[in-house]
């Protein structure tokens, strides 16, 4: 019967975590569920997890019920037993009368101590069984330790080398092969590609996240793998693409990177971020609560808050994963010159750049071209270019895509335009006009684009001139 309650009361515990797991998964992903509508969804997945809790609960209920009342009759059943043949052996004057009490006061002493056992050792049993995924979890052995003999990195200046490296999340598949370059101090390097080349994972590797299977990693000339974790992280800052930030002021999470740093160091970090005003402007300022991982702000203030807090951490190496990719175009030039350009955060300081928009990454000393996990290009802006290859390309495509975002915007003032003059012109046609106002829209945006992509048509050479004439009249 212990063997039974105990299975029981494990599946009640594992019922119990996965109905946690649905509704914390449900509350953190309300965005998610707000998205498509998937309320009424939501709540039959919890019910579900609560209906398999309660039975489960019902279960162990039911058992330990069991278990007390089967005590219960054994004990009476046994003093029961005792006191008749303790009576019976009085009348036979086999023992005495003060025989008799002694034993009754024996039975009464001992049923305590056996209740008292009952209860202990379910406890410790419950205690067990709650805490058998935590002893799991200790069984477990980090895969990334370091090593007998390490040492710590007591300075850095910043050189990166990569020598023949090698990893593979999964034996079947290869994330990266091969991959060798040299980073120099105070240099910038940018690693582009599509989505699965490898740029997270080079990242993950030099954060020693992971160990390579082959090659070597070296920071000034040290083998990572000779150098104690700690030492190496503590000269390593990240700036990721999805910031998290704790559920405490903007204050503590800034001076989160060194918490030895006055209040006037983290003003002037958040300065050069471009979030110092922003900050000010809210109605507790640097004690304003951020919320749960960060949701009061927006994806570019805590982006800009992650550049602040890697300023104040003060590292030598630098990891930007498409750190300014939350923010609009004139904030992201503004601290693209100041910090990575100008000094605040790229003087004196090695940057490994992760980059989408290649027009951010220009100014590289190298570009590194990945593809399928491997290096297939490697150089300059202007030397990529030259090559004509991928690098090439892709910045082909995304000057298209960008020009085209610049004629579309001007088709739709000019569109706009004409029809604020027809509607000018030809009042009683208003109504009409605004009936249609979005076909027409279409026609005069996608004319322009034409336009702007091939020779000019009559209907367009008209609209032009009225454009230019009304402008001349104004």
């Amino acid at each position: 019967m212990a063997s039974t309650r105990a299975d029981l009361r494990r599946d009640m515990v594992n019922a119990d975590r996965e109905e946690e797991a649905v509704k914390n998964d449900s509350i953190m992903s309300y965005e998610t569920v707000k998205y498509f509508n998937a309320e009424s969804y939501e709540f039959g997945r919890y019910r579900k997890a609560i209906r398999s809790f309660q039975a489960a609960e019902k279960k162990v209920t039911w058992g330990m019920n069991d278990m007390n009342i089967y005590q219960a009759l054994v004990f009476t059943f046994g003093i029961l037993t005792m006191l008749m043949i303790a009576a019976v052996e009085v009348t036979l004057n086999l023992r005495s009368i003060g025989d008799f009490v002694v034993m009754i006061s024996y039975l009464a002493q001992l049923q305590g101590p056996l209740q008292f056992f009952g209860s202990f050792y379910r406890t410790v049993q419950q205690a067990m069984i709650s805490g058998e995924r935590l002893l799991e979890l200790f069984k477990i052995k980090p895969s990334v330790v370091d090593q007998p003999g390490v040492v710590a990195l007591r300075e850095c200046r910043g050189h990166i080398r990569w020598t023949n490296v090698q990893f593979s999340y999964l034996q079947e598949r290869t994330a990266l092969h091969d991959i060798s370059f040299d980073c120099l101090p105070g240099t910038t390097t940018a690693f582009v590609g599509e989505s699965g080349g490898g740029k997270s994972t080079i990242f993950r590797l030099m954060f020693r996240y992971y160990n390579c299977a082959n090659g070597k990693i070296e920071i000034d000339g040290h083998d990572v793998k000779d150098l104690t974790i700690d030492s190496v992280r503590r000269h390593i800052g990240v700036v990721p693409q999805d910031t998290l930030l704790f559920n405490e002021t903007i204050m503590y999470n800034l001076k989160y990177a060194n918490p030895s740093v006055s209040d006037e160091e983290v003003y002037e970090a958040c300065r050069a971020a471009s979030i110092h005003d922003r900050i000010v402007s809210f109605a507790n300022g640097y004690n304003t609560k951020v919320g749960d991982r960060g949701a009061r702000l927006s994806g570019g203030e805590k982006q800009r808050v992650a550049i602040a807090r890697t300023i104040l951490k003060n590292p030598k190496i630098i990891m930007l994963d498409e750190a300014t990719s939350a923010l609009d175009s004139e904030t992201e030039q503004h601290i693209q010159a100041k910090l990575i350009r100008g000094g605040s955060l790229g003087q004196d300081r090695t940057l490994l750049i992760i980059a989408h928009r290649l027009s951010t990454i220009t100014h590289a000393d190298q570009i590194i071209v990945l593809h399928a996990g491997s290096v297939i290009e490697k150089g300059t802006h202007t030397e990529l270019l030259a090559l004509r290859g991928r690098y090439a390309s892709m910045w082909e495509s995304q000057s298209q895509a960008e020009q085209a975002a610049v004629a579309a915007r001007t088709a739709t003032a000019h569109a706009q335009k004409l029809l604020r003059m027809a509607h000018l012109q030809n009042p009683t046609h208003q109504a009409r006009a605004s009936e249609t106002n979005s076909e027409g829209y279409r026609s005069l945006t996608s004319s322009t684009l034409l336009g702007a992509a091939g020779p000019s048509t009559p209907l367009q050479e008209s609209i032009h001139n009225s454009d230019t004439s009304s402008d001349d009249d104004n």
